[in-house]
């Protein structure tokens, strides 16, 4: 997981940014992106992809995440900038505002296969990034992470949808809720196709 770190570190960069985001596929609920800085000399062997790891594994590692790092960002886009955008250059908003928000400011930024414009630093878009880089994995459970507790509260706020369950993802029970509740304005992508169909079929739930 430190094999990219340290070309890096060799090459005299100090301030190492990883990069990820969660939330690009669901249809409903936002897109969340996060940077992390760790120290150069920190090692924490249970960080990995958070996608391999279990929900009970990412939120244990949440909080050690942001106190051992030298700076994390996280930042959050609604439905309607996603819509606003498309998803594509909202993940690229989204990882830019996680990035302005470090201190220190990166000198080189590792990113999970998403090409960055107009950064102050160099950067890399690694494809399976968050499989091989320590500060991206880390980058990948602040995101995952952030971005499920917001799905649990829009459960709690509409609990018809089983957003608990299946996080906004088109699983069978949430394209059955869709269809028979119709979308939630500001929390539904409009833009995405099954939204769209719900909307053509003039099903809304305000």
């Amino acid at each position: 997981m430190l094999s990219f770190e340290r070309r890096f570190f060799k090459e005299g960069y100090r301030f190492l940014a990883g990069v990820d985001e969660a939330g690009r596929g669901p249809l409903a609920g936002p897109l969340v992106a996060a940077a992390v800085i760790f120290p150069e000399d920190y090692r924490n062997e249970d960080i990995d992809d958070s996608k391999k790891l279990s929900a009970r594994k990412r939120e244990s590692l949440f909080g050690p995440i942001q106190e051992n790092a030298l700076a994390y960002g996280i930042a959050v886009l609604g439905a309607e900038d996603i819509d606003r955008l498309n998803i594509y250059q909202a993940t690229r908003v989204a990882m830019g505002k996680a990035l302005e928000s470090l201190s220190p400011r990166p000198d080189f930024i590792i990113t999970d296969a998403m090409p960055l414009e107009g950064l102050a630093c160099p950067a890399l878009p690694l494809v399976k990034a968050d499989a091989q880089c320590l500060n991206v994995a880390a980058a990948s459970i602040l995101a995952k992470v952030t971005r499920d507790r917001l799905m649990d509260e829009l459960d709690a706020l509409y609990p018809g949808y089983g957003f608990r369950r299946n996080k906004g993802y088109g699983t069978k029970d949430h394209l059955e809720a869709l269809e028979r509740l119709g979308p939630i304005p500001g929390i539904h992508r409009r833009s995405f196709g099954p939204v769209k169909a719900a909307l053509e079929k003039k099903v809304l739930l305000f």
